[in-house]
């Protein structure tokens, strides 16, 4: 599932792309791909056609499009994205072929390059969503709860440690929780821990502050790192808007390297299993903890 860099990726194409165009029409090909739209696929499309883009924002992992329904007006509602395991949002020609697994496509007012959502396994979504004042600024109502992420000027690295140290849980369980530091999945957890030299089943309770501050500040740069890369990509179906794919895979550390040597100390980096997923880790960098959240 693409992490915050890859969805950073997509919204800085789609801000280029998209920001001060007028939608013209929302075509929806497949319901599942606006389930969690309640109100239906024609109500959908209603809301999209006449409003402008005003600009794309992220959250984590999730990407949303503040809309102008009318020219002087704010922004009330936005188009809410969150990619899933396949999503990809394609811009291009509105003339070439259509995609196998395409499932809304959105054109503009100008008759210029649309806006087409890809989902070969259908697992992501798009709605039209009301946008709530929260703490950290507006966003769309179904992800309020959503913490800021370690890239956001709104991210407080103290209120992180504190939050952090209080849980009693693992320390990758923590870095997943959305509630809790957004944007964190599964490839960039486990590259945050080797370069913090911590264990993905160390108990948070037994952390030091400056163990946790390790964890973010490993965190941050890594994902940081990725962004310049263009991301991970592990098979074809996460890309940009124009369809390229990133290269930070080459650079990874440990997720993905079992059996092949740690670039810090030699041991060969081992893989456990974690929450029906897997854990990549270096036994001897990051040493199993006595007592662990497995």
């Amino acid at each position: 599932m693409p992490e915050l860099p890859e969805v950073e990726v997509v919204r800085r194409g789609l801000e280029r792309w998209t920001a001060r165009r007028t939608i013209a029409a929302a075509e929806v090909l497949h319901p599942r791909a606006v389930r969690r739209h309640t109100e239906g696929a024609g109500d959908f499309a209603g809301r999209l056609a006449g409003a402008e883009v005003a600009a794309v924002r992220r959250r984590g992992k999730y990407l949303w499009l503040p809309l102008l329904t009318e020219p002087a007006g704010a922004p009330g509602e936005a188009l809410l994205a969150h990619l899933g395991m396949s999503g990809q949002l394609l811009v291009g020609d509105p003339e070439r072929a259509r995609e196998k697994h395409l499932r809304v496509r959105l054109s503009f007012g100008d008759g210029g390059l649309d806006l087409r959502f890809v989902d070969q396994r259908t697992f992501g979504h798009l709605l039209v969503a009301d946008l709530v004042d929260g703490p950290h600024g507006a966003v769309p109502e179904p992800i309020r709860h959503i913490a800021p992420d370690p890239l956001e000027d709104a991210f407080d690295d103290e209120e992180f440690v504190r939050r952090m140290l209080a849980r009693r849980t693992g320390v990758k369980r923590a870095l997943l929780d959305q509630s809790l530091i957004s944007g964190v999945g599964n490839i960039y957890a486990d590259e945050a821990l080797w370069r913090a030299k911590l264990h993905w089943a160390r108990p948070t309770e037994t952390l030091r502050r400056a163990e946790a501050a390790r964890v973010l500040a490993g965190a941050r740069e890594v994902m940081t790192e990725a962004l310049a890369a263009g991301g991970t990509s592990f098979d074809s179906l996460y890309v940009n808007v124009n369809g390229e794919s990133g290269y930070f895979a080459r650079a990874l550390e440990v997720y993905g390297r079992e059996g092949e040597p740690c670039r810090r100390c030699g041991a060969p980096i081992r893989r456990d299993a974690f929450m029906n997923r897997s854990s990549f880790s270096c036994p001897v960098c990051q040493p199993r903890p006595r007592r662990g959240v497995f």
